[in-house]
Parts: structure tokens; sequence; C-alpha cells
């Protein structure tokens, strides 16, 4: 595991589980909600689903398995892929909880074991800001390409660059003097220090980051191998009228379709 992946790791596992319950509740309380509409707790991402049941969808960073057990719910096979064994005891119990099976590979993302689970995935997926917790964004590429089945889907949802320069999600992180094309590793909190009291907020560990322009994401998937097959850009929940997020959809070259 490289250096600033344990480092990311440590930033991760800093009280995240006690974090989710009290963020989202605890997993029965999540599951119940779960349950009762596995769709709606997808949110915008069903439109990027053709079907659910028997597909297998490798959740990359999938963290404490908002995602990954709706779309289980729904009959997916899931594989989250993760470095946090905090978010890994909040998924799976969550999973317990809503009467699925979802298998949780902990590790760094980029050494996940390519004689298991190369050419194994219809989907690839990931959402929440991911891509910045990645040193080498072509690399990341590679591997998602390489979990894939001929012919599969990668849909990477992440925050939209101009967060890069603008911190329109209040993140309260720091901006690169350079600008938007600053290629600098920074270090920034995790996103939820926030909603810690001032004291607890300035022990915890911070993440060591690479954010990317919208050139460099799009141009290491095409690198990589992926037909490109849509780029859409979402408003900012914090204001409507800029970008916030944005999804790339594409496809394995050998058999795109």
């Amino acid at each position: 595991m490289q250096d600033y992946s344990i480092q990311n790791k440590e930033a991760w596992e800093y009280d995240a589980y006690n974090f989710w319950v009290k963020e989202v509740g605890t997993p029965q309380q999540r599951a119940d909600k779960i349950i009762q509409n596995p769709v709606e707790n997808l949110g915008k991402y069903t439109a990027y689903f053709d079907s659910y049941r028997e597909i297998r969808v490798a959740n990359i960073c999938g963290s404490c398995g908002k995602k990954a057990v709706p779309l289980a719910v729904l009959g997916a096979q899931v594989t989250v892929f993760d470095i946090s064994q905090d978010n890994q005891k909040y998924a799976l119990e969550l999973a317990e909880a809503a009467g699925v099976s979802i298998n949780y590979v902990l590790g760094d993302v980029l050494e996940i074991d390519s004689k298991k689970y190369g050419n194994t995935f219809d989907i690839v997926f990931m959402e929440g800001g991911i891509l910045h917790y990645f040193h080498d964004i072509g690399e990341f590429m590679k591997k998602m390409f390489s979990l894939l089945k001929p012919g599969g889907k990668m849909i990477c949802s992440d925050f939209h660059p101009l967060t890069k320069i603008m911190d329109v999600l209040n993140f309260e992180q720091e901006l690169p003097e350079e600008g938007y094309f600053s290629e600098r590793i920074m270090e920034y909190e995790v996103a939820h220090a926030r909603f810690y009291e001032p004291e607890i907020r300035k022990k915890m560990p911070r993440c060591s980051c690479r954010k990317y322009t919208m050139s460099e994401i799009v141009n290491a998937a095409i690198e990589s191998g992926f037909v490109l097959k849509r780029l859409d850009e979402h408003p900012a929940w914090t204001n409507p009228k800029l970008p916030g997020e944005f999804t790339i959809v594409a496809v394995r070259q050998d058999e795109a379709v």
C-alpha cells in the first residue's frame, strides 16, 4: 500500500462508524428506510442503470454501503472495495439488517487482486467524490477498465472540477493558489470533519489528495480504453446555479456497443 493510501486510510477510520450512526442512523434504522424504497436511496444514479437483478457491480470506495445495499436489495450482486475498516463494519451490518448480502473487500483500490476480480463485473460504480484520493488518475482508470467484463460499463460520478477553485459545496477546504490547472498534492480534511467540534476537528487525520480538471479525468478514461457514452453535469446541492457534481458513463472498448 502506498504511503498516501495509508494516510487516507487513517483519516477515514477516525470515528467513521460513530459518524455514520449519528449522520444516517443505526444500520437497522438506515436499512428500514432502504427497504421501503431502494430506488429512492439510489437517487439520480437510477438513470444510469439499465437493470439491477443479477448484474455484478463493483462499488468503488463504497464507504458505508449507502448505495451498495440498495443495489443489493434490488437484486444486484455487489462487491464493495474500500480502504476503511469502520466503513466496512457499518456496511456489513447495514446489509445484514436489510436482509441482503454484499461482498466487502478491504484495501487499496489500486491493489485489487486482478486474478480474482479482473474481467468480472458488468458495472463499476463510484459516487460521492473519490477521484481525488488517487494521485494518478490514469492508473486508477486502467484499474477500473481491468475490472469490467468486455462490454461492461463504468458509472463514474464525482465532485465537479469547479470545486477545485471554488468552495461550491461548502467543504471549507483550502483552494490551490495555482488555480484550476494546479497539479499539486494537497492535504484536506475528510468531508465530514466539518460536522465535529473545532477541538476534535483539529485532531482528525487529514487526507492526501490530488484534484483533477475535467479534461484530465475524461482523457484518462479514454486513454485507458474506455469509450465515453455520456457526460452529465449536476447542480450543486448548495447552489443550483452552479455545477457541483458530474457523471461519466463509459464502456470497455473491445466490445463497446
